[in-house]
């Protein structure tokens, strides 16, 4: 079971989500979203909560919330979690510590967590297929723009080849094009009006 909850619109329109358990919490860690921000109060056993940004948003432009006073809460990018056989079901370390933040949260905000509450809805989601989805549409939006940038270059090509034909001289001395004196000769035209039709 995943509980998913929605910021108001101000705030960034955001979903936020969390998992029942540390089996959920499993199944967010591995099936999560480059726009996952993970969040956890530091050194309490409490739930792995996320935030999906919108594509193009970073961790800056989000802000907290809290449930409980006098707590650190430490959070990163989803891609920053780093799971290892030898860690319990739910647990995480960081590829780079650097990239973790805390905040500290002097004081619980009632307001926020009870309108939170009320957006709450429980969904038991095929995480696997969500992500499997969104990499296919991506794959497919890469596949596009490959294909539109392919078509561009041909395109350029083809018009750097016809400017470069239009600026050569091979085209001017084609036998087809030419005229010899012998085919002047038996047109009625004088020698005034040859030279006008050249000129």
């Amino acid at each position: 079971m995943v509980f998913y909850f929605k910021a108001r619109p101000e705030a960034g329109d955001y979903t936020i989500f969390m998992g029942l358990d540390k089996f959920e919490n499993e199944e967010l860690i591995k099936y999560g979203f480059p726009e996952d921000i993970w969040f956890h109060v530091d050194k309490m056993s409490s739930a792995h909560v996320y935030i999906r940004l919108h594509k193009g948003q970073t961790i800056d432009d989000i802000s907290e919330g809290n449930k409980v006073n006098n707590i650190d809460v430490v959070y990163t990018p989803w891609s920053n979690l780093k799971k290892t056989a030898s860690m319990d079901v739910g647990q995480v370390g960081f590829h780079n510590p650097k990239m973790v933040r805390t905040v500290r949260v002097e004081k619980r905000i009632n307001e926020i967590v009870n309108r939170l509450n009320r957006t709450k809805v429980e969904r038991k989601p095929d995480l696997k297929a969500e992500r499997e989805a969104v990499n296919a549409a991506e794959r497919a939006e890469r596949k596009l723009q490959l294909r539109d940038k392919k078509r561009r270059e041909e395109m350029e090509r083809l018009e750097k080849e016809r400017q470069s034909e239009l600026r050569s001289y091979k085209g001017l001395m084609v036998s087809e094009n030419m005229t010899s004196n012998k085919q002047i000769a038996t047109t009625s035209k004088s020698l005034q009006e040859l030279e006008e039709d050249f000129m």
